[in-house]
């Protein structure tokens, strides 16, 4: 296998595929538009599909790109040698264009050949899905990887839990996949497999053939059109590639971490616990970075995405806190991950100050929540009858002054006072089973349910956008959305409130344009057209060869990848329900449709 950097990885990626008739598409924002399921990207596929469902892309039918990603499932697992919080994903799609016998003979190609990773077919071994009521034993990719050169004994018929990927959310585009392996040691038994945890196999691609829906009630229904979709991480393929023990090893953290070093005076593998924290700081200021610095960016708060950063970012700083990293040294660390990948997502030089600033707002905010902590501490100690803090009493200091069990364990320790640990995770599980029963609700709609609800609203965005440009200030821009079945919410530039004539103004204004039944035209045209014909889009800088453009009569033109209504007519009364402040210099507006 060969030596590999970063770079060369994407490069290496993007240039094979590109040679397949693909064509690179941008990064999306790890903030999903218009998805309610999840609260970040959370994969390659997520922001494509519309277009897996069945919608024209602009690009075609063969794409490919690395994308940011964020999963948030696992924080407290972070600090280990293989979690992290955001990664990269190099994917490529084909949308009802091939499918089987094309992939996998391409997957054989690039993992095996000199010109691109260089690894020896001994050491792959794959899974494909060993069938279910839902799709049957999938003897046709076994046999293409047979052809390639892997052995039979290599080829593992698994599961769906293992074998089957998707949908993104609740409901969407899903389908058995094959998974390519490294065989890093030898078999711990003659039964195992990569279902082991033994770690023997090592997990590097993953080839998805998407033929099917998951609906709303839990059933499955085939899909208008056959789709691939691949997933190679880029951490992991880095570790596996250059030998690497952990993906803090790699080159995508090298730099940070021999400035962490520096900074706090300790050596990463100077005993365990530092081990763990300089892992913590590297991950979570990593993804800080790419949650501030995205273009949707967002900032620290108590709700939604807002409150996961908050989260990574202040136990970033309470494992400063344990090696002596102080807040311009967690700025510091931030400012060296912003110069190791701006080259490859602009955004994050575009918005340095942005995540400078809110990374000192935190930490000074969290720095006063520490010692109104400290004091409640002082407060429970004075009040115990024994050497045990419960369970109970733990839980308040979390929840209610943000006090890391953590830091009360080490307080605890340093008065020769215990923990009730047990005690403390249930009250924490019956809390978070509350809030999850709310989330579930909150985020219960997938794209492929609802689809003219959200359809409807989408349209309507546009009809707003138009508006508050009319009525307010041409200058207006969008700053971002999100999209429920029941509601549009829709983000703005304005550094005052709107005031209640004006929200009047725009509400009659988008009425009128619906009841005036315009319709709505899509037309496919390069960038350079669009931009002659004033069009106006987000992110423009990202957009290659065609994009799509949506023009409601002479009222909105935008670049948009859909979907929409064919004519406003269909969308019904529009109604704003509130308009507030969303952060410094941008307000939101909620509003709904009504029949």
């Amino acid at each position: 296998m060969k030596n590999i950097t970063s770079e060369q990885l994407r490069n290496l990626y993007i240039e094979f595929f590109k040679s397949k008739g693909h064509k690179q598409i941008p990064s999306a924002s790890v903030i999903p538009e218009n998805d309610p399921t999840v609260l970040f990207t959370t994969a390659g596929m997520h922001p494509l599909v519309p277009y897996l469902l069945g919608e024209k892309h602009p690009q075609g039918k063969r794409l490919t790109d690395y994308q940011k990603c964020i999963r948030t499932g696992d924080i407290d697992e972070v600090g280990d040698s293989s979690h992290c919080t955001f990664f990269e994903m190099l994917g490529n799609w084909s949308l009802g264009d091939y499918f089987k016998k094309e992939m996998i003979p391409w997957s054989y190609e690039f993992l095996t050949s000199d010109k691109f990773l260089g690894i020896d077919k001994d050491k792959i071994a794959v899974s494909v899905f060993c069938g279910d009521e839902t799709a049957p034993r999938d003897e046709e990719s076994a046999k293409l990887w047979q052809d390639c050169g892997i052995d039979k004994s290599d080829i593992y018929f698994l599961p769906k839990e293992h074998n089957w990927w998707g949908p993104a959310g609740t409901t969407g585009p899903c389908g058995p996949d094959t998974e390519m392996f490294i065989k890093v040691k030898e078999k711990c038994c003659e039964n195992c497999s990569p279902a082991c945890d033994c770690g023997a196999f090592l997990e590097i691609w993953n080839d998805v053939f998407m033929a099917y829906n998951k609906l709303s009630d839990g059933s499955f229904a085939d899909l208008k059109q056959k789709n691939v979709d691949t997933g190679m991480g880029l951490e992991r393929t880095l570790c596996v590639l250059n030998g690497k023990k952990s993906v803090f090893d790699t080159d995508l953290f090298e730099e940070a971490l021999n400035k962490l070093e520096e900074l706090t005076q300790k050596k990463y593998e100077e005993n365990q616990s530092v081990t763990k924290a300089f892992r913590v700081i590297l991950d979570h200021i990593r993804t800080a970075v790419f949650m501030i610095g995205d273009d949707r960016g967002i900032v620290p708060s108590n709700v939604d995405q807002g409150y996961i950063l908050r989260r990574i970012l202040r136990r970033a700083i309470r494992f400063s806190r344990q090696v002596g990293l102080k807040e311009q040294g967690i700025v510091d660390i931030a400012n060296v991950f912003i110069d190791k990948y701006k080259n490859v997502y602009p955004e994050l030089n575009a918005n340095r100050d942005k995540i400078q600033n809110e990374i000192i707002k935190e930490y000074q905010k969290f720095a006063k929540t520490l010692e109104a902590g400290l004091k409640e501490f002082e407060k429970t100690v004075k009040k115990l009858n024994g050497n045990v803090i419960d369970g109970i009493t733990a839980f308040h200091l979390f929840d209610t002054f943000g006090f890391p069990l953590e830091i009360t364990k080490e307080l605890a320790k340093e008065n020769n006072l215990i923990v009730d640990e047990e005690g403390y995770k249930k009250a924490f599980n019956e809390h978070q089973e509350k809030s999850r029963a709310g989330s579930e609700q909150k985020f219960a709609c997938g794209l492929a349910d609802h689809q003219e609800a959200t359809t409807n609203l989408h349209t309507a965005t546009h009809l707003l956008h138009a508006a508050l440009k009319q009525v307010i200030s041409k200058d207006i821009n969008q700053k971002g959305s999100n999209i429920t079945a029941e509601r549009l919410r829709f983000d703005f530039n304005l550094d005052r409130p709107c005031t209640k004539e004006d929200l009047e103004k725009v509400e009659n204004l988008v009425n009128e344009k619906i009841k005036a039944n315009i319709p709505v035209v899509m037309e496919e045209m390069t960038v350079e057209e669009a931009k002659r014909q004033n069009f106006i889009g987000l992110f423009e800088n990202k957009y290659k060869d065609k994009v799509k453009t949506y023009r409601i009569g002479d009222f909105s033109k935008e670049i948009c990848g859909g979907p929409h209504a064919k004519n406003t007519g269909e969308l019904g009364k529009f109604q704003i329900i509130k308009e507030q402040s969303c952060s410094a210099g941008v307000r939101r507006i909620k509003a709904i449709l009504t029949k």
